[in-house]
């Protein structure tokens, strides 16, 4: 499937880029970019296209290119935006990550020749073009190397939750026709050979981490599969380089199918590396300045566009956590980093509250003074942008202490994305002088459609519009919220073989229908205000969206870790809740109450350590306070419909490994109401007995 060449003039000096680059030289091009393009020779970097969409891999898109501004910029493709990096920042730390307890480095010079030696690997084991790659594993060097290996060698590169069955991930492997699978350990592994029979594509899997414990003809180690491609000649990695158009397909992003199967989301080389350039320079990144902590889920697109395509464009230098960062190495690794920019997803912030909270709760009185003081002043200063008397004392008291405790102490960028984030949360870290910019988004767009920066930030807003994008709200209600729109080049190309899925997100004039309600204030800040397929209908025909009913719930009752609004085609409203408790080292929720569950109970005389304890005894405290807490959130309630009348404490929380959570701790309402439909229909029951 290679494209016809480039003009000849841009076809030589790829060529020779590739080539010296290949000798261990960086040329130096007359231009002023490391890849000889300029605008008139847009045409010599696409395919023909006369469509906005596609739903088949071989087939390119027509870009949403404007005649100037951010929109109007050349596209590359990922090749290239590397050799730029490359030839201006080389011999700068690219990854860096724990090989036996040491941190082992590769520059950005190091890291393009290995990922031409894993492109030139795929090549060698009969990678087909447009055919997938998976890529099932924690973060780390091998993983960014097949990705982009992949891409180099001109397969789609697509990542595979590692919650994720046996089953679902054939479904995605089968889905992508993946011609290799490169997993991280035998646990992965595992999960693909039950199913490698229902593969038909499949003609070999790498394991990065750890030796074989079976011998295979199709089964190599990382250094194995390294070696595989020592063989083929430059010329014939080059001819597929120099065939990759910036307007096909070359990455998949599976949405984590919370209804359904997961749709495979295909994004072209421009949707990445215009995105990664257009949303970093409105966060104000600094090239070859950042550091970044890898260790979200990389198979989903926030991790990934940051981690990944944004490290690239600005030559950062990226660290990977541990597999277990997120029952608790996490610090340590961003004490060793010391980020200047981190993404957590709020799940994370979250966390970080509650750890911060019960460590403060075992100060002193005099501690605790002086914290509460500091916080006040850290929340003025936040709000006002003015700096208020006592700032400096209470910035070397609290604020930088608290930095250097997290590893946040040089970060000036930290963010939050991917699934709602309470006031109370943002509120706690603006009181720490720590500001969380919220972003919105979706796979759909690439990552980010719009952002938070210092210069845009307005607390529980998600900002403003990218720049070279838009915005548009369809079929507003009366309170000014309509469905979210979007237009720009960080559209994706449309669903891997599902033209009816494709046509329903992207409309005739090629408009993404985000399926998320908002409203834009007079400033243009974007404000979501609910999901259209989340939204409760109850049976007297009101529209409810559940999300500010519930997180006014948590904000009020501190000690509930979930809360999930029922009501969809019933009487009135009732609500499934659960209490904050310890999770195990697998992410498991525990029947051990939280710290912060722990500190109330003893506030109020309750020897209870357990939640099965809580609920047994219907612990009157505990139940007090929540029902007081949904009383002043009914007061608040626009409408008796919106009133909540029911709820329950569930003995065990939701988790990813429990299924009511997906890979980014977004609620899967339709799975929850199926594994808890016992206890809502108790709820109604005794209600209708009444």
């Amino acid at each position: 499937q290679l494209r016809e060449a480039c003009s000849p003039v841009t076809h030589i000096t790829l060529r020779q880029t590739s080539l010296l680059c290949c000798r261990g030289v960086v040329p130096v091009l007359s231009e002023p970019n490391a890849v000889a393009l300029s605008t008139a020779h847009v045409a010599t970097t696409l395919s023909p296209a006369d469509e906005l969409w596609s739903t088949s891999r071989y087939k390119a898109v027509r870009l949403r290119m404007e005649s100037s501004g951010p929109a109007s910029k050349t596209p590359i493709t990922v090749h290239q935006l590397f050799l730029e990096t490359v030839e201006s920042y080389g011999d700068n730390p690219a990854l860096i990550s724990k090989k036996e307890g040491q941190w082992v480095t590769l520059t950005w010079r190091q890291y393009y020749y290995e990922c031409r030696a894993a492109a030139k690997s795929f090549l060698k084991l009969g990678l087909k073009r447009f055919h997938g790659v998976g890529i099932l594993g924690f973060n780390s060097p091998e993983w960014f190397i097949s990705d982009i290996g992949c891409i180099l060698a001109g397969g789609l590169a697509t990542g595979i939750y590692t919650t994720n069955s046996p089953e679902a991930c054939q479904y995605v492997a089968a889905n992508c026709e993946a011609n290799i699978l490169v997993v991280e350990n035998k646990k992965q592994l595992d999960k693909i050979l039950q199913v490698k029979d229902q593969l038909p594509h499949l003609k070999a899997i790498v394991q990065y981490k750890g030796e074989l414990e079976q011998k295979s003809p199709f089964l190599y180690t990382w250094a194995e599969f390294m070696k595989l491609g020592e063989d083929v000649p430059d010329e014939q990695l080059n001819a597929v380089i120099d065939s990759l158009r910036a307007n096909e397909c070359c990455s998949l992003i599976y949405t984590s199918g919370t209804t359904g199967n997961p749709k495979g989301v295909m994004l072209s080389h421009d949707n990445l590396t215009w995105t990664a350039h257009t949303s970093a320079t409105m966060a104000n990144i600094k090239p070859g300045e950042e550091v970044i902590v890898s260790y979200l889920p990389l198979s989903h697109v926030a991790a990934q566009m940051v981690d990944i395509w944004i490290g690239m464009r600005f030559a950062g230098t990226i660290y990977f956590a541990e597999p277990d960062a997120l029952k608790g190495s996490l610090v340590n690794t961003l004490k060793d980093a010391r980020p200047t920019c981190f993404l957590g997803v709020p799940r994370v912030w979250e966390k970080m509250q509650e750890k911060m909270k019960a460590v403060g709760a075992k100060g002193s009185p005099l501690r605790k003074k002086v914290a509460d003081w500091a916080k006040s002043i850290g929340l003025q200063y936040n709000y006002s942008n003015q700096v208020p008397w006592g700032f400096m004392l209470a910035n070397n008291l609290v604020f930088k202490r608290v930095r250097a405790a997290l590893g946040l102490d040089r970060c000036k960028i930290c963010i939050t994305g991917a699934a709602p984030i309470t006031k109370e949360t943002l509120e706690y870290f603006m009181s720490l002088n720590i500001p969380v910019m919220e972003l919105y988004g979706m796979s759909e767009s690439s990552g980010p459609h719009t952002i938070s920066s210092d210069n845009n930030y307005c607390i529980t807003s998600c900002g403003k519009v990218m720049t070279g994008c838009k915005v548009k709200l369809e079929n507003p209600d009366k309170e000014e919220s309509g469905e979210i729109c979007f237009w720009g080049r960080n559209v994706f190309m449309g669903y891997l073989n599902m033209p009816d899925k494709t046509a329903d997100a992207l409309d005739q004039d090629g408009w993404l229908h985000s399926g998320d309600l908002g409203r834009l204030d007079q400033n243009n800040f974007l404000y979501i205000t609910g999901r259209i397929k989340e939204l409760i209908i109850t049976a007297g025909g009101e529209n409810i969206p559940p999300v500010p009913i519930e997180e006014a719930l948590k904000a009020e009752v501190p000690i509930i870790s979930n809360a999930m609004l029922i009501g969809d085609k019933l009487k009135f409203l009732s609500m499934l809740l659960t209490l904050k408790c310890v999770m195990d080292e697998n992410g498991e929720p525990t029947d051990e109450l939280s710290p912060e569950v722990l500190d109330f109970c003893k506030q109020h005389g309750i020897t209870a350590t357990k939640v099965s304890e809580i609920v047994a005894n219907k612990e009157p405290a505990v139940y007090k306070a929540i029902l007081e807490g949904m009383e002043s959130v009914n007061a608040r309630a626009t409408s008796n419909a919106q009133k909540v009348q029911k709820w329950v404490i569930l003995e065990r929380d939701f988790s990813v490994i429990g299924g009511e959570l997906g890979p980014t701790m977004k609620l899967r309402r339709p799975i929850v109401v199926k594994m808890y439909q016992e206890e809502i229909n108790e709820m109604y029951a005794v209600a209708e007995e009444k």
